[in-house]
């Protein structure tokens, strides 16, 4: 078959076996993105936190028939799903109709949490806007899981142009999808959150860097700057962080260039003047709309999303807990080394082979690093705020698994004296 058509086989693959969780992978934070959604299409508030709760709690009461299914000490047991979710709707309602009560009922997201909060929320309309057309077609529970297999989806196909772009052989891109697909990337694009439109962005970003690394820098900025347009609707601090990184590495490639003209210097300032240039709109924008500042954020670290006063001097406890944070986390990756490992292959397979490249990967990476810094919490799930370093892998494994089959195939290629040949040597 032609490559396209394994792109495709890959992704319906992929498709099909997402169909043994439709529901069950919400967070707390899902809630709020999918309220928005309903209330951008013209849903009240009250409407669009009745058919939320019921998709969440819908969720919980599957997870908890299943969990009692396979409990040695449940099995046996009367269904208890019901019960989890007439608790769960319960406890969700209250909560929503005091607030409602007490008139918060601003913005398009229903009031599951403090006003304060919900600014943090409605900050990032670009992931409830994709959702619209799906929950509005396919209703909440499919329409959430059609557009997380298709973000998903999507992110394996980026994962295979990219490294088709930079001249990879069809093997070789086909591996990258895969690899988007069974690393934690794949299954954290399918969460109803933010990280999988990040995750296709950044590689988008990544594809156009691609493009100007091959010579094609007007192609390439014009595709990292509509990346870069994009990730500030869905999530403005990855925007931020993004174009910073391509900018340093633009910078960086620019000082070691420096007295000797090469093909790749305008296409690369193309892309360090597109993301300088996103970086400086990121920072504007944000302030003129008065989203949420970095104090915020670290107020909403540290007071358990509001729940708690703000602290007096929240600076200094921020950065003890980011060295606590990141002793234990490394300490946590020494005791089952599969990220660090990954990390190491990809840098060196990117770094051998494309090493054009491999600074766009290291930036597009790093923003993974960056994020999780910004949130230090150890009891996040899964990792999802460092998810975007798995790109490491997913681009660099394929690059070193080209090198190794090319090392092999030349090895082939030149086989050893034959015995005629010594016999005339001698």
């Amino acid at each position: 078959m032609r490559p396209r058509t394994w792109v495709l086989v890959l992704g319906a693959v992929f498709a099909l076996l997402q169909l043994a969780n439709v529901t069950g992978r919400d967070t707390p934070d899902s809630r709020n993105y999918v309220s928005y959604a309903l209330g951008l299409r013209g849903d009240g508030k009250r409407e669009a936190a009745g058919a939320t709760i019921d998709w969440v709690c819908a969720g919980k009461s599957s997870m908890a028939r299943r969990k009692q299914s396979v409990d040695v000490g449940l099995f046996l047991a009367p269904d208890t799903s019901a019960r989890v979710a007439e608790a769960c709707r319960d406890k969700l309602w209250r909560e929503v109709d005091g607030r409602l009560r007490a008139g918060q009922t601003g913005g398009y997201t229903a009031p599951f949490s403090s006003p304060r909060f919900m600014r943090i929320f409605e900050a990032r309309p670009g992931y409830p806007a994709l959702l619209v057309p799906f929950v509005t077609v396919f209703g909440v529970t499919w329409g959430v899981w059609l557009a997380g297999v298709l973000v998903a989806v999507a992110g394996g196909v980026l994962a295979f142009l990219v490294l088709r772009t930079l001249g990879a052989p069809p093997v070789v891109a086909l591996t990258g999808q895969v690899l988007f697909y069974v690393l934690p990337c794949g299954a954290t694009a399918m969460r109803p959150m933010t990280e999988g439109l990040l995750l296709d962005l950044t590689l988008a970003a990544l594809w156009g860097c691609a493009l100007a690394v091959e010579g094609r820098g007007r192609e390439g900025a014009a595709l990292v700057g509509g990346a870069l347009g994009l990730l500030f609707a869905v999530k403005h601090s990855q925007a931020l962080f993004l174009a910073v990184c391509l900018v340093g590495v633009c910078a960086v490639t620019a000082v070691r260039r420096r007295g000797r003209r090469s093909e790749l210097d305008r296409p690369l300032l193309l892309v360090g003047a597109v993301a300088g240039g996103g970086a400086l709109v990121t920072v504007v924008v944000a302030w003129l709309l008065r989203f949420p500042s970095t104090a915020d954020s670290v107020q909403d670290l540290l007071t358990c999303h509001f729940r708690r006063p703000d602290r007096a001097r929240p600076w200094p406890e921020f950065w003890q807990l980011e060295a606590n944070f990141w002793a234990e986390w490394l300490r946590r990756q020494f005791w089952e080394p599969l990220f660090l490992t990954g990390l190491v292959a990809g840098a060196w397979g990117a770094v051998r082979q494309r090493p054009a490249f491999a600074g766009f990967l290291f930036a597009a990476a790093g923003t993974g690093f960056l994020t999780h810094a910004a949130h230090p919490d150890i009891n996040i799930w899964g990792g999802r705020l460092i998810v975007l370093a798995w790109l490491l892998p997913v681009i660099g494994l394929p690059l070193l698994l080209e090198r190794l089959t090319g090392a092999a195939a030349a090895a082939v290629a030149v086989p050893g004296p034959s015995r005629r040949d010594t016999s005339v040597a001698q």
